[in-house]
Order: structure tokens, then sequence, then C-alpha cells
């Protein structure tokens, strides 16, 4: 895989983070001196709470100090991604030695460079572009229960995205839903910039699953992108996708690894 492409990958997600913080009414968004520090929607570290470098002359220590100060100003703990290319060793180093924690196993970002196979929804089964308000409700809905076998708490996904309104204004943002006899059952989200697309959000209710519904949603998904301009499709996938998406031609690259402050920054016992 070009490093372009690998790269690019890891730019949309930087991209896709802002954007995420836009969508809820408690995100917060701070650029500065080659700095993105976000702050999603969700009090809950590890859901796109983070800081990215966006220039290579910054520091790990500097990247940590101004996380340090953003999260602890608002009260939250937070994340770093670290990719396991080796552009990030500095700052696996820092933050250790200020006492973030490695939380989860390694989270594959696969790619993936040609259009896949059209959709072919089981019988029942319509899948519908969001382009309004309840589009997003019903995404959210899918969601909060599909992530809630990863012990989710019930409040992220309606924090993270009440600003729905937004959603569906974004021009880079792509939503699908399958819906069964008008019942909302899967779906994903298509998030295009940099030249590339990046796959987020792909959920699948308990009670359907084994339907093949996270692979026709993700084909969606992953078409949508390329229809749109882009050279490739990422994401960075669960436990549960990871094999689904490999069956697709997703190739994993690398993977990351999130450092955690739990606690917000400068708390009695951080």
């Amino acid at each position: 895989m070009p490093r372009d492409d690998i790269d690019s990958g890891h730019r949309n997600l930087i991209t896709y983070t802002g954007a995420l913080a836009s969508w809820g009414s408690k995100g917060s968004v701070r650029e500065e001196h080659g700095v993105l520090l976000c702050a999603s929607g969700t009090w809950l570290a590890v859901v796109e709470n983070t800081a990215f470098r966006l220039t290579a002359g910054v520091t790990a220590t500097d990247l940590v100090d101004r996380a340090e100060g953003f999260f602890g100003e608002i009260g939250r703990g937070y994340c770093m991604k670290l990719r396991s290319t080796g552009d990030d060793e500095d700052l696996r180093a820092v933050c250790a030695e200020r006492g973030l924690v490695e939380f989860g196993e390694p989270i594959p970002h696969m790619i993936c460079d040609h259009r896949l196979g059209d959709p072919a929804p089981p019988d029942g089964v319509e899948l519908r572009a969001v382009t309004d308000i309840q589009g997003v409700i019903d995404f959210v809905t899918i969601n909060a229960e599909a992530y809630a076998t990863y012990g989710m708490p019930a409040d992220v996904l309606p924090d993270l995205f009440d600003l729905p309104e937004l959603v569906v204004a974004d021009e880079r943002t792509f939503v699908v839903v399958a819906y069964m006899a008008d019942r909302p059952v899967a779906t994903a989200l298509t998030f295009v910039s940099d030249g590339v697309g990046g796959i987020q959000w792909v959920g699948t209710v308990p009670d359907v699953r084994n339907m093949g519904l996270g692979r026709t949603v993700t084909e969606w998904a992953t078409n949508l992108a390329f229809a749109k301009g882009a050279s490739s499709c990422t994401l960075q996938a669960s436990p549960m996708g990871e094999p689904i998406y490999a069956a697709l031609g997703y190739e994993t690259v690398y993977h990351y690894r999130e450092c955690v402050r739990w606690q917000p920054p400068n708390a009695p016992d951080a």
C-alpha cells in the first residue's frame, strides 16, 4: 500500500474527529500551532476526545502539555491515538512518563483501494441514504444498541450526535440506514476528506446479526466514497468487524493503540 494512501487515511481520521466534535452540543475544537484538540460531544475519554499533531515540528511533550491544558479546562479525560508505523514512538514514551495508560487491544487501521460489489440486501431489507434529521436519529438509535455489546454507555451516541441537523448539512458526510419492515436495523457513515473515504460507526442491532447486514452497509459506504472521488477507503475495525472487512478486501496496514487519561488532567487522583 503506497505511503501516501496510508498517511491520507490518518489525515481523514483527524478531519473526521474535528467534524464529529461539531455534531454534539458538548463538543469543542481548538486548532493552534500545529495541534488539533478535539473534545467530542461525550464525556467518555476514548470516544474521540483526543489531540493530534498536524505538523512534524510539534514535539510529543508539547502535544501532551496542550492536551492536558485543554481537557483540564473542560474537566474531561482524553486519549492519544498512537500508530504502529513508528511515527508516534516519541509520543508513546511521553504518554507513559506522564501516566497515561494503554487501553484495550490494538485497533486495526484497514484500507481498501477498490470499489466493492454492489450491495445485495436480504429480502425484506431496504437501504436508504440519510437525508433528514430522522435518518440521523435512526442511525444513533441503531449504534447505541449495537455498541452496547462492547460496554459503551447508553448516553454516548445521543450526546455525540445531538445536533443532527449539522450531520445532514455536512457535505463530507454520508449515512446509510438499513430498514427491515421500517425498523432501522443497520447503518454506516462515510466521511470523505483528504482524498479518501473514512468508514465510521458500522453497526447492526443484536437480534438481526448474522444476516450479512454489516457487510451490506459497508459495501454501500465504501462504494459511495469512491463515487465521491476517493482514491481509497479506510476504517478502524472492531474485533467483530475485522474479519468482515478483510473478507470484503480491506487490508490492515497498521494498528492504533490508545493511551488514556481517564480522569480530567490535574484531578486529585490523576
